[in-house]
């Protein structure tokens, strides 16, 4: 089957909600615009490092998409920290502080990247007991009751999957993660809205669809969905090697999904829309509708990072003057 094009507009950038913010990536360098308590909009531009620098491992297919998993966890931590930093009650500043004294104490200046380390694999272990161990011991204890191991591989891929889609809807009923998804809504439209060839300004976000076909969310998916394949075919006889398995494939499981997800962001046709749907419908619980303000702040991150004027020029044709001042709401 020939890959066809999904456009020649590809922007390459990306990002994520942060807390009251959204930060945006380009390259090597990434943005940070957070609405503070003042109704202001702070933007931070750092240069970020990647977890695996230029080793040749970070270009090869299936092996890179483990390094932009890590370097993602480790950005996201960073950034929601950041954000959060804006928003903390006087009392959980001053425990901060007096913690990171600690740690600063101990590790001196590597202590932040020690933190970001601990919380980056804090939640990973978390998300492999959830996502990968619990379906695998509710299936083993099945065993009892099915001869089949068809069957039982899967009944647990499908408590695999929904234990996902339970896990996004009661995290989408919190009021601050409906916020969050406000915010992730604004980042997809902001990027939607170029690589459509439009001006970045807040009425034509507003407009863009707020799914994006290289999300987060649908890489996700795509984790619990290549998992559920290969542990259809991969198997073993003792309950140890068992488990043993499916932690050790999940750097594979990972280079997989990446590849897959990387497709689907440049190429569109039908193999490509059918895997790509259930992370799109998906982006429905993930993504809502972002008020201006957010948009406001979205398109400021941008900003800091991506000249959307000379990308426009060059992959469009359209040309928005530098000297003319835009109105974001146009």
């Amino acid at each position: 089957m020939a890959l066809k094009k999904k456009q020649d507009h590809y922007s390459g950038i990306g990002g994520q909600a942060v807390i009251e913010g959204v930060m945006m990536k380009n390259k090597d360098r990434y943005a940070v615009a957070v609405r503070t308590p003042d109704d202001d909009i702070n933007v931070a531009v750092e240069e970020y490092n990647s977890f695996g620098g230029n080793n040749i491992f970070t270009r090869i297919p299936f092996l890179r998409g483990v390094f932009v998993f890590i370097d993602s966890m480790i950005l996201g931590v960073k950034t929601l920290n950041y954000s959060a930093s804006f928003y903390e009650e006087e009392e959980l500043r001053k425990n901060r502080r007096q913690k990171k004294k600690l740690v600063d104490r101990v590790f001196g200046t590597k202590a932040e990247g020690v933190l970001t380390a601990v919380t980056v694999l804090f939640s990973i272990v978390l998300a492999v007991v959830i996502f990968m161990l619990l379906p695998y011991f509710i299936a083993d204890f099945l065993r009892k009751f099915i001869v089949s191991e068809t069957v039982i591989a899967l009944i647990e891929g499908l408590l695999r999957i929904i234990i996902f889609i339970l896990y996004l809807l009661l995290i989408s009923l919190m009021n601050d993660i409906k916020r969050t998804f406000m915010y992730h809504g604004a980042e997809h439209k902001c990027i939607n809205c170029l690589e459509s060839g439009n001006p970045l300004t807040v009425e034509n976000v507003t407009k863009a669809s707020r799914q994006h076909k290289r999300c987060g969310t649908s890489f996700l998916f795509l984790v619990v969905f290549v998992s559920v394949i290969l542990f259809m075919f991969i198997r073993a006889e003792e309950p140890i090697l068992r488990l043993a398995i499916r932690i050790l494939l999940i750097p594979v499981i990972s280079g997989i999904s990446y590849e897959i997800i990387r497709l689907a962001g440049r190429y569109n046709n039908i193999f490509i829309k059918i895997i790509s749907a259930p992370g799109l419908m998906l982006q429905k619980l993930t993504t809502k509708e972002p008020s201006k303000e957010m948009i406001e702040v979205a398109i400021a991150s941008v900003e800091a990072i991506f000249d959307w004027r000379e990308y426009l020029l060059k992959e469009f044709g359209l040309e928005v003057p530098y000297e003319e001042e835009v109105d974001y709401y146009n």
